[in-house]
Parts: structure tokens; C-alpha cells; sequence
């Protein structure tokens, strides 16, 4: 039976691309206001302590999108498909009656060799279903459209082009994500351009677009099917280039000093060295890009803000943020010159840690609003929490992670000991250097509330101790007192690598009615004669609908 308007239970669920954690002013940024985000936490719970499974847009997205580790589902880089028949988030949500929708990013890979040995057309239902990780494409735009690699059909780009915006045949780059300097056109994919205002104008710009196209979205919704809108920004990911007035709201003095140590540089893991000799790394390890470019990501993050107090207001005056769960989360953050790196891929904070904020209209939430969960969470606790507000019971042999309910609802719950994150660097230029395979060449991260350890196959570990260094500066991955706690986190991790997460085909319940299932089918092993037969062996009962998933 269809729910009414008001009994049925929808989820707006936000996600921005390469926003840090720290860049809202509810996290503590000093310059930077987000009222709106703000006001999303003050009526809901922010994590201040949730992490991504990978620190790169795909392996991460894939593992929020199925409630897997990167090691379960095995999209693993940005250009790895996620193979065809790993269950999404439309496999766990549809059954519910809820309807998954898409506006923006996903950065899925279609595993279109696995569809054509299966036999399955890519624009069937199924195809479709599998190629956009579960969700119903609304506007499906992943906002990185180089002409070097793509010169894509996307509808942002009609879009500008029906504005005027049609002298090169990608405006995407050439309009929204570009400059006009000395009469010249200039590629914001170049730094130096950051203080420049974009071609196009806020209300041009991707996020008012994208903005505009959910509430599009919500005002054909027919007003009974339950839905998951997915609103996936694509900034404040680079090109940092934002439109007037966004491009100059903030300036060098508003721009926070780099969180970095000269012992980094001292002796580094060689591994890490590699990363700090990226060219992103050498461009922020610099204060004039710095304070050239982080006052545009800031701009651009203020925009995101003064863009969801528009759609809040819109929902509001609809009365769907009564029956709506808000999220918002990013899915990695941006070093910036923290650690003497830059852009992401690696395991410090910076680009690992997220914001992570939920409001659960439900009134077994209000005793936690406004309030700050200190417990270290995961992207993959996402998927399961959607399932448990939509109705549904988690998989428990399918999907990594844990619903967050019982604590938005202030319920005391056993919780993890510690947070996974894993990333594959066979696609990175220095990666020929480590003369490694590319199926060599993964890390891992795992961290409690007191350590951080990172396990690189064929380098030496590294180590941080979170209580005496929470600023992550002294690496003791080969410091001779510390090889003990090495040895305690190295073992953890190698025990959450050895967790069965691949019977996915049979689940705990069934897993339960399957005992002395062979003693059931007549199966009778060992037996000596027949007054040795004691139950299960003697209630040979079994159909095919008892054993059920």
C-alpha cells in the first residue's frame, strides 16, 4: 500500500565532492560562515569523527553507495568498474518501496565487459540499474569534462549552450569552469586563474543548476512514493573556479595557515615522499597558491551553503522537511599544502576525514538535536541507516557497515574499535618508481581513537598516536619503542582482513535454518545403525520453501 504524504519517509541525501571537514564554520573554521549547514546541525547530529573507505571520488562513492569496503566490492580506482551484480543502493532500496533518485555525481563505472558476458543490453532496465549504481538518473553529471578525455552530451552543457554560451563545443570547461583574462580565454584547471571570476554567471554556475534541477525533482514528485533524492554537488572539487560574487568573498587573510611540520620533510616514509613530490604537492607546499586558490574553494563552498538555504526554504514551504532525512556529507576531503601534499589519495585527516551531518525528522531523534557524536563512523554506515528508515532490516552478510539510527536516537549501541580506509596507486605517475605491479601497489589505513596505522606492502609502516600528536606531524612507523603498538594495529587490520564479507548468496538467518541440514536431506555420515539417528537426522522435513535468504 503507497504511503500518504504524510506517513511516507523520504531522504535528501547530500553529498559534496573534495570538502574537508574542517571547512564549516559548525567544525570551527574561523572565516568561513555556512548558516544553512549550520542550522542542519543544530537540528540533527554531526560526526566529527567519520571517515571515508577510500580517499579518491570512485572506490569511495562505490563503498558509501553499496555499504562495502573497497576490498568487498573491488572498485578500487577511479576507472575500475564496479562489477556487474554488486548490490547497490537501489537493490537495498527499491525492495522497500523506495525510490532512489540521482541529480549530479556518482562517478560509476559501468562494467560493461561483465554486461556483455552476461548478456545483459546496457540500456535495458537492468543495465541501466547496474550502470548507474542503482539510482534513477534525473540528471546524471559527474562535472569532470576535460576535452582530453571527454567531450560529453551532458544537459549542463545544453544548457549553457541555449544561454550563449556556445563558441566551443564544451562550455562545461570553457564557460563555467574557465576565465577571461587579458582578453583571453584561460582553463581553470591552471591555479594562477583562481581568483577569477568564472565565465558564467552564479545562476549559470553547476551548483545553482543542479539546485535548481532537485527542486524540479520534488515538485513532480507525486506525492506518495517515498524517495532518496541524491544531491551530489560536484564542487568545491577543482577546477576551483567560482563565479562573481563568490570568486573574491574571501581573500589571503581568510586563509588558515598550513598544517604541516619541517620534521615531515625529515627522513619521510618513502612512500609519503613520493606523494610530496607530486605536482599538486609542490603547487600548495606554496603560500601564493594558497592564498590564491583556497579563497575560491572557500567561495565555493559558500555557495553550496547560500544554495541549500534556497532548496531548505523550498522544502520547507512544502512540508517536506518533516518527513525528510537530511544528509550531508563529501566523499574525501583536500590536503591544500597540510602535510606538504596536495589534492587527496592519501591518509591524513585532511583527505580522509569528512563532515558528516544527519537530521532525522523522526521523534525518537529529538533527544540528540544540535548535538556532536564523537564515535568514529564510516561512509559505508550510510547505506545501512538509509535501510533501517526506510523499514528494512540490513543484510548483515552483504553490507559492511552499521546503521547510525540508534545513535541519532541516543541509544547506547556496541560499537566498532576502529575505521578502515584503503586506496590503490597503480594509476599514479610516480607509481613506475616503486617498481611494483599494479596489484601490488594498494595501502591501508586503519585508526582508533588513539592510533593511526598505515600498512604499504613493500615499505615501512607508518604510525600515528593520536592522543600526544593529533596533528599527525611525527610518523613512529619505524620508531624502535613503538614496534609493539605496530604489531597490536598491523594485527588488527590483518583480523578485519580475514572477516568473511563474500557469502553474500546465503544470509544469517538462512545461514541458521541450514544447520544439520545434511542429517536433514538423509545425508547420514559416521552413523554406526539406526538407533544411533537422533534429531535433525530423524525429521527429514525439508522442502525447497523452508530454507528461504
Amino acid at each position: 500500500m503507497a504511503n500518504t504524504q504524510s506517513q511516507r519517509k523520504n531522504i535528501l541525501f547530500i553529498m559534496c565532492d573534495q570538502l574537508r571537514y574542517d571547512y564549516l564554520s559548525c567544525a570551527g573554521h574561523k572565516t568561513l560562515h555556512t548558516p544553512n549547514i549550520d542550522s542542519l546541525a543544530e537540528r540533527g547530529v554531526r560526526f566529527s569523527n567519520a571517515y571515508v573507505q577510500s580517499p579518491i571520488c570512485g572506490p569511495s562513492r562505490m563503498s558509501t553507495y553499496t555499504g562495502r569496503y573497497v576490498s568487498s566490492h573491488g572498485a578500487t580506482g577511479n576507472f575500475v568498474p564496479l562489477r556487474i551484480g554488486e548490490q547497490n543502493i537501489g537493490d537495498h532500496l527499491k525492495p522497500l518501496g523506495m525510490r532512489p533518485v540521482l541529480v549530479g555525481k556518482t562517478h560509476v563505472i559501468a562494467d560493461q565487459e561483465g554486461m556483455v558476458r552476461l548478456g545483459i543490453d546496457p540500456a535495458s532496465e537492468i543495465g541501466v540499474h547496474h550502470a548507474q549504481v542503482g539510482f534513477e538518473p534525473y540528471e546524471r553529471d559527474d562535472g569532470i569534462h576535460p576535452d582530453r578525455v571527454l567531450k560529453p552530451n551532458v544537459a549542463y552543457n545544453e544548457y549553457l549552450k541555449e544561454r550563449g554560451y556556445d563558441d566551443h563545443e564544451n562550455p562545461w570547461h570553457w564557460s563555467a569552469n574557465s576565465v577571461m583574462r587579458n582578453g583571453e580565454v584561460r582553463s581553470g584547471f591552471f591555479n594562477d586563474v583562481a581568483a577569477s571570476p568564472a565565465r558564467v554567471t552564479d545562476e549559470e554556475s553547476e551548483t545553482p543548476y543542479m539546485t535548481r534541477r532537485a527542486m524540479q525533482f520534488l515538485e513532480e514528485d507525486d506525492g506518495e512514493t517515498p524517495w532518496l533524492l541524491h544531491l551530489s554537488y560536484i564542487k568545491p572539487h577543482w577546477p576551483y573556479i567560482a563565479p562573481a560574487p563568490y570568486n573574491d568573498m574571501y581573500s589571503a587573510k581568510d586563509v588558515q595557515p598550513a598544517h604541516r611540520s619541517n620534521a615531515e620533510l625529515e627522513d619521510p616514509n618513502p612512500l609519503a615522499q613520493l606523494y610530496q613530490d607530486r605536482v599538486s604537492a609542490k603547487t600548495f607546499s606554496k603560500d601564493e597558491p594558497r592564498e590564491t586558490t583556497i579563497p575560491a574553494y572557500m567561495g565555493l563552498i559558500k555557495q553550496i551553503d547560500d544554495q541549500l538555504g534556497v532548496l531548505f526554504e523550498f522544502m520547507k514551504d512544502r512540508d517536506l522537511l518533516e518527513n525528510t532525512m537530511v544528509v550531508f556529507t563529501s566523499d574525501h576531503g583536500d590536503y591544500f599544502g597540510d602535510h606538504w601534499m596536495g589534492d587527496k589519495d592519501f591518509f591524513h585527516d585532511p583527505s580522509v576525514k569528512v563532515p558528516l551531518i544527519i537530521a532525522d525528522p523522526d521523534p525518537r531523534a529529538d533527544a540528540t538535536r544540535g548535538t556532536v557524536q564523537e564515535k568514529m563512523v564510516e561512509a559505508i554506515d550510510l547505506l545501512p541507516t538509509f535501510i533501517e528508515y526506510a523499514g528494512g532490516t540490513v543484510p548483515r552478510h552483504i553490507i559492511d557497515g552499521r546503521s547510525l539510527l540508534p545513535m541519532l536516537e541516543g541509544q547506547e549501541t556496541p560499537w566498532r574499535d576502529y575505521v578502515i580506509s584503503e586506496y590503490d596507486y597503480f594509476m599514479q605517475p610516480f607509481s613506475p618508481k616503486t617498481g611494483r605491479e599494479p596489484l601490488e601497489c594498494r595501502i591501508y589505513m586503519i585508526a582508533n581513537t588513539e592510533w593511526k596505522y598505515i600498512h604499504a606492502p613493500g615499505y615501512p609502516p607508518m604510525l600515528f598516536d593520536l592522543t600526544n600528536d593529533p596533528d599527525e606531524f611525527n610518523d613512529l612507523g619505524r620508531s624502535d619503542a613503538h614496534e609493539e603498538t605496530r604489531k597490536q594495529m598491523h594485527y588488527a587490520l590483518a583480523d578485519w582482513s580475514l572477516q568473511y564479507r563474500q557469502r553474500e548468496t546465503v544470509s544469517e538467518q538462512r545461514a541458521e535454518q541450514m544447520v544439520g541440514l545434511e542429517d536433514k536431506f538423509g545425508v547420514l555420515i559416521g552413523y554406526w545403525d539406526e538407533s544411533d539417528v537422533k534429531p535433525p537426522a530423524t525429521a527429514p522435513d525439508y522442502t525447497e520453501g523452508q530454507i528461504t535468504n
